[in-house]
């Protein structure tokens, strides 16, 4: 059996840029399959029509949608899973699978790395799960899931080795408020979707000590050749990093107020503890698990990240983000 990446289109996960993909899916597909851990949502979410946690004000005709909360189940009656779920959480899911997904094509809307292996997520499914990089796709570019349930006209690309299979994709993602790109760098764009949450963190601890629009200004500027240094470092191939995949989603996730990453780093800058500030915002900020596997990371190729380092500093090692946002300044440019 062949791959079919006009085959059916499953959701995997059912947090708020899960559902925005669903609604994105539903704009051109009659059916989807949706999975979602806890039957309970799926129960609540059929009495409402919308998802009781997430994006609550979408409607969604459920008939068009077929839930589960068994995976497997999914699995086998799927043939495109997008997987958009926290990465924290992203094993505990795949611990669950007995199918297999080399015959399925894989893609990653999971803007995080997988703690422990620091992995991203396309090199996770290859080593594991046998997934090829032709049957191998990633979902990127400033997308805010917020705006997607307003209909705000936003921009995804969509990686993959094969840019056939990625057209593919990409033609039945786009809708009258979606438009999309395709590009093969798949390495590169993760790494950057992983890393704009670090710099989205630093400018909203930034933002908590007071500091101004000019100084975060020069700090994304430094953000986007830092992370230009690291991509290159990892997949040394041509690429633009001024493109919206690179560039646009770090501006979107530094400056937004839907960037909940932005959110905690500005907590963090006003005074809050780790633990305090997860608590509070009873969402998961994946630069927050970022930082920890970059870090690590660059510990083998030693790349300048100051920015990184210092963040890493700030929320594993506990120390004061006025002092060392302050010796930051003195290496930016």
């Amino acid at each position: 059996m062949g791959i079919n990446v006009k085959g059916k289109i499953a959701i995997i996960g059912g947090g708020s840029w899960a559902t925005a993909l669903a609604k994105i899916a539903l704009s051109n597909e009659q059916q989807i399959n949706w999975y979602m851990r806890r039957q309970e949502q799926i129960d609540e979410f059929i009495r409402q029509s919308r998802n009781p946690s997430y994006l609550t004000g979408v409607e969604f005709d459920t008939d068009r949608i077929n839930f589960t909360s068994d995976i497997n189940k999914v699995v086998k009656s799927s043939d495109v899973l997008i997987f958009a779920t926290p990465s924290p959480f992203f094993k505990g899911h795949l611990k669950k699978l007995r199918q297999k997904l080399d015959k399925k094509f894989i893609v990653s809307a999971i803007k995080g790395i997988v703690p422990e292996e620091n992995m991203v997520i396309s090199e996770y499914f290859e080593q594991f799960y046998n997934v090829s990089p032709e049957n191998m796709a990633v979902l990127a570019g400033p997308c805010h899931a917020e705006e997607v349930a307003m209909e705000r006209l936003s921009y995804l690309t969509v990686a993959c080795a094969s840019r056939e299979k990625a057209r593919m994709l990409a033609d039945r993602l786009a809708t009258n408020f979606i438009k999309t790109s395709v590009s093969d760098d798949v390495l590169g764009i993760e790494y950057a979707s992983v890393m704009k949450n670090i710099y989205a963190i630093a400018a909203g601890i930034c933002h908590g000590l007071k500091y101004g629009d000019n100084f975060q200004a020069v700090l994304v500027s430094n953000a986007i050749r830092e992370m230009n240094r690291f991509c290159n470092a990892m997949n040394a191939v041509h690429r633009d990093i001024s493109e919206s995949a690179y560039l646009g989603d770090l501006l979107v996730t530094a400056y937004s107020k839907f960037s909940r990453n932005r959110l905690f780093g500005t907590m963090i800058g006003k005074g809050y503890s780790v633990k305090t500030a997860q608590m509070e915002m009873e969402m998961i900020a994946e630069g927050y698990y970022a930082t920890k596997c970059i870090h690590e990371i660059n510990e083998k190729v030693q790349i300048s990240m100051p920015i990184v380092d210092t963040v890493f500093q700030i929320l594993y090692n506990r120390c004061s983000p006025i002092i060392e946002i302050r010796k930051l300044t003195e290496q930016l440019m």
